[in-house]
């Protein structure tokens, strides 16, 4: 199996983008606060300030499914409920934690490229008042989606809308925000802040940093809890430094947009190079670092051997391609050529 920035699996299984790992090392020595009250932490505070508002609130977390529970647990009661997409990160790929430690329903829509809309969620979203039934209170959506597709601006922004009318809050997981904002040519704060985004999980492990996560609160009301919450969900570290240098290294001279804009040309130019290679169907439009496709079976067990990459259903033979911050045009097009051998029998 190939290796070396030549897998398609993950922006997992990337490594740490060398701007961070520098900055990692420079707050390496010396003593300095634990858990959060060192200038470095600070500073990163400071510019996720920056990004998306004055009167945020930053809560720094080990993983994706940390900073989930954590701000998702700051929105709702066990009575309320969570509505999202199908195939949410929160539903499929979180081993049941959101609804285990908050001891909330997910409800779940079914969507066709992974998208909530507000025709979708009002299908769901039932029972207010009655004491009989979980209360609606959460939309989550992923930006971009668990199927690579990103929601506009104006599409956030309707939800939103739609939910504040209704007493409910929008929360955005952001592992992948970085992505949605550099494919539609935005900023982090207008496509969460300005769009009415009530709490996000922003992500910087997908995105070239080692493990640094952070619950965004967007409603300063909704932050007055997050402390004790974040402690005992066991996601305060205590070389809180350590974390806050590899997002000080991504929010500075916009290392996030370069990264994902590099992941987001080479998802492109994968989905392009292999749009006419035989028996090979893009499944779901390309809008951020993933592609998913329809491949023959056997060709997915040969390609397989050569390259790591995820299976997405079994049943459809859709794959799941992931490009990164470290993929490169050669990686792409040796690939491309391995599946055009597969597909065509010149192997």
């Amino acid at each position: 199996m190939r290796t070396g920035g030549s897998g398609f699996a993950s922006d997992n299984y990337a490594g740490i983008h060398p701007e961070v790992f520098a900055a990692m090392a420079a707050v390496n020595s010396g003593h300095l606060p634990a858990y959060g009250a060192d200038p470095v932490t600070a500073e990163a505070v400071s510019l996720f300030r920056e990004h998306f508002g004055a009167s945020s609130e930053v809560f720094f977390a080990f993983n994706g499914t940390g900073a989930n529970v954590l701000g998702l647990q700051s929105m709702l009661h066990p009575f309320e409920n969570v509505i999202c997409a199908e195939s949410a990160h929160i539903n499929v790929d979180e081993c049941g934690a959101p609804e285990r430690f908050l001891g909330s329903k997910l409800v779940l829509v079914p969507t066709e490229h992974g998208k909530l809309t507000p025709e979708s969620v009002e299908r769901v979203a039932l029972g207010t008042g009655d004491q009989h039934h979980v209360q609606p209170r959460v939309i989550s959506i992923a930006q971009s989606t668990e199927l690579g597709t990103v929601y506009s601006v104006d599409e956030v922004r309707t939800l939103a809308d739609w939910a504040h009318a209704r007493s409910m809050l929008l929360h955005v997981d952001g592992a992948r925000l970085s992505n949605a904002a550099a494919s539609l040519g935005v900023g982090l704060g207008e496509l969460t802040t300005a769009a009415g985004v009530d709490v996000l999980s922003y992500g910087g492990t997908k995105n070239g940093a080692m493990g640094a996560e952070a619950v965004v609160v967007l409603r300063p009301d909704l932050a007055q809890y997050l402390p004790f919450i974040r402690k005992q969900s066991m996601q305060l570290a205590s070389k809180m430094r350590f974390v806050s240098a590899q997002f000080v290294a991504l929010l500075t001279d916009d290392l996030w947009r370069r990264n994902a804009e590099h992941a987001n040309a080479m998802a492109q130019r994968l989905a392009a190079g292999v749009t006419n290679v035989p028996g090979v169907t893009l499944m779901h439009p390309v809008q951020s670092n993933a592609v998913f496709a329809s491949v023959p079976t056997e060709v997915i067990a040969a390609l397989l051997l050569d390259y790591p990459f995820y299976v997405w259903d079994e049943s459809a033979d859709t794959v799941r391609w992931m490009t990164s911050f470290d993929t490169t045009p050669e990686g792409v097009d040796g690939f491309i050529a391995r599946l055009q051998e597969l597909t065509t029998g010149s192997a």
